[in-house]
């Protein structure tokens, strides 16, 4: 066995104790210790990622290939903007700062076990070591009424969903004999009858998966955790929860049940028509930023599910160029609502009035990102889109391509609305913005990324395609 393969996961586990042992001793003495050595060690996984080779481990539960790798990245990448975004946050208003740190990366060795995991069994402790992370990150302003409620909620439909979708993994053991994905698909129509039970699987995993990915009509919990979570917690929920759930969802479709598309792809359009819909009318109501977002994110699930509605080798590529936008300009716009409620403890859209005389490059970096949650060009958001409605427009399916054009146009209501506050209304008092510099250092890399990846398209579009490669269509 080549231990090489699941080195990440290793020393990023071992590192989260050693974060927990070292804010055990000095816990007082140096504040911003704790997330400066999260920091280091999420690089050093990061770096063992990208160098660990193709491969798999314990015969097929563990797998090391483009695709588990790309979203290995993604996930550490998220990681560590959230810790640049979240050490001062973490001074003023968190208790037990070794306990959160320890948390996140927990939660992180959990993703990256699940972007691997090779077999059903192996898939379901993954997505729940991460799960159950995020649970008690939720509500870890234990003090704060909206925190707790939101834990409490997201513990009780999380639990609710897991076990629907462990539901769903028994029935497809039963019909197949095998836990292994890579078999699945031979032996799963091998017995008569077997369609109706495969279509209940099928059912039962989009439920599970889709309260994962926030999709309507599964979203019930996520305006309530995203408004009551911590906000760095939010930040990092909002991307890696999602990223979670596709990593499994793809792999378990796109890979074991492939031979079941006519099944689950009118499924798939299903929920992604009510997610689009509903995350970006409702978004229109909102007037707490974070809930605004919250509702987005459900929209932006919506986009991507149009390109796996496909079920064509473009879908999964167009997904990780998608995925990748996202990331940069929703951890990016996290960042400086993280940044505005330290200097005005406030997360209300309209107190970000005048904010572009009070700090005009926070204000000028907020903008790009609105604009790439939109798809205007020459951000990644728009290369993200093109690709995504691409895939569908190549499959044919040009009705949800309309829906998905039109509902972008309603989200531009939103978005520019908190451009619009922030340029042309006044603001409450002349007093400028401090930005501490990690909160600058995540700003930064945001911004730049989300322009990059508009500004070079092929790079990222290659990239994406090499993800894909595993998949045979």
């Amino acid at each position: 066995m080549n231990f090489r393969l699941i080195a990440p996961e290793v020393f990023l586990f071992l590192w989260a104790l050693f974060v927990l042992f070292v804010d055990l001793k000095n816990r007082d003495k140096h504040p911003k210790q704790t997330g400066m050595l999260a920091l280091v060690g999420l690089f050093v996984a990061l770096y063992l990622n990208l160098t660990t080779p193709d491969g798999t481990f314990f015969g097929r539960t563990f797998l090391s290939d483009t695709y588990a790798r790309a979203f290995k990245l993604i996930f550490l990448t998220t990681a560590i903007l959230t810790v640049f975004g979240s050490v001062d946050f973490a001074i003023k208003r968190l208790e037990h700062r070794g306990e959160f740190y320890g948390l996140l990366l927990f939660c992180t060795v959990g993703m990256m076990f699940l972007a691997s995991a090779g077999e059903l069994i192996s898939m379901y402790v993954a997505l729940e070591l991460s799960t159950i992370s995020l649970y008690i990150l939720a509500t870890y302003m234990k003090k704060d009424l909206k925190s707790t409620e939101a834990g409490l909620k997201y513990l009780i439909l999380g639990a609710t969903s897991s076990g629907i979708l462990l539901y769903g993994l028994s029935l497809i053991y039963g019909l197949t004999g095998t836990t292994v994905m890579s078999e699945i698909g031979i032996r799963l129509f091998m017995g008569p009858g077997t369609k109706p039970a495969a279509f209940f699987a099928i059912v039962m995993f989009v439920a599970g998966f889709g309260f994962k990915l926030a999709a309507a009509p599964f979203h019930m919990w996520a305006p309530d955790v995203y408004e009551g979570a911590p906000t760095p917690v939010t930040a990092f929920l909002s991307v890696a929860s999602k990223a979670a759930g596709l990593v499994a969802l793809v792999r378990l479709f796109f890979e074991s049940l492939l031979i079941a598309k006519s099944e689950w792809v009118v499924i798939i359009e299903v929920v992604a028509i009510l997610a689009m819909v509903v995350g970006n009318v409702v978004a229109l109501l909102q007037k707490n930023i974070k809930r605004m977002l919250a509702y987005s994110s459900i929209a932006q699930v919506g986009y991507i599910l149009v390109a796996l509605s496909a079920g064509i080798d473009l879908s999964v590529g167009s997904m990780m160029i998608f995925l990748l936008a996202y990331m940069f300009a929703n951890i990016g716009a996290f960042i400086v609502v993280i940044a505005f409620s330290n200097a005005t403890n406030s997360d209300q859209i309209e107190d970000y009035g005048g904010l572009m005389r009070k700090s005009p490059a926070v204000a000028v970096v907020m903008s790009i990102f609105m604009l790439s949650l939109v798809g205007i060009p020459p951000t990644g958001g728009f290369l993200g889109k093109y690709w995504v409605l691409g895939a569908a427009v190549k499959e044919g399916l040009y009705g949800i391509v309309i829906i998905a054009l039109l509902t972008s146009v309603i989200s531009l209501f939103y978005y520019m609305n908190v451009v619009r506050v922030m340029v042309f209304l006044k603001p409450k008092d002349n007093s400028s913005m401090v930005v501490p510099w990690m909160i600058k250092i995540g700003l930064a890399v945001s911004v730049i990324m989300v322009l990059v990846i508009g500004i070079l398209p092929n790079t990222f579009y290659k990239w994406g395609l090499l993800a894909s490669t595993i998949f045979r269509f």
